[in-house]
């Protein structure tokens, strides 16, 4: 089994909501996005995917996001803009472009992640 992992970055701005403390204030963060895959072996190039393939799939939904106050997006307008959810929502997005895409982990500081996949 072979697991590929990628890693981009993108700026934006939160507040959650139905919270009690410092984060329910607007604030942001630089927030890192880990996206790995898993295949049982690698295609006829000797690759699981090109790596700059898996880049351009997470870039194109980070872009959506990159210095956007997320809350004002519609898929955050219902569902609060936690680091969970944001790792489900860029998981779904990136899922029908990379065929075995195991998970997506959001880092929102150097410190705290979350970590969506589908068992």
């Amino acid at each position: 089994m072979y697991k590929i992992k990628v890693e981009l970055y993108f700026s934006a701005a939160h507040n959650l909501r139905e919270y009690k403390g410092k984060c329910e204030e607007l604030h942001g963060h630089n927030w890192k996005v880990e996206a790995s895959l898993k295949a049982a072996k690698p295609g006829k190039s000797g690759m699981v995917l090109d790596f700059s393939y898996f880049k351009e799939k997470l870039h194109e939904i980070l872009d959506d996001l990159d210095h956007k106050y997320l809350n004002s997006l519609p898929y955050f307008k219902k569902i609060n803009p936690t680091s969970e959810n944001l790792a489900r929502y860029i998981f779904d997005r990136l899922k029908p472009g990379v065929p075995g895409l195991a998970s997506v982990t959001v880092w929102e500081s150097h410190n705290s992640n979350a970590t969506y996949f589908k068992e």
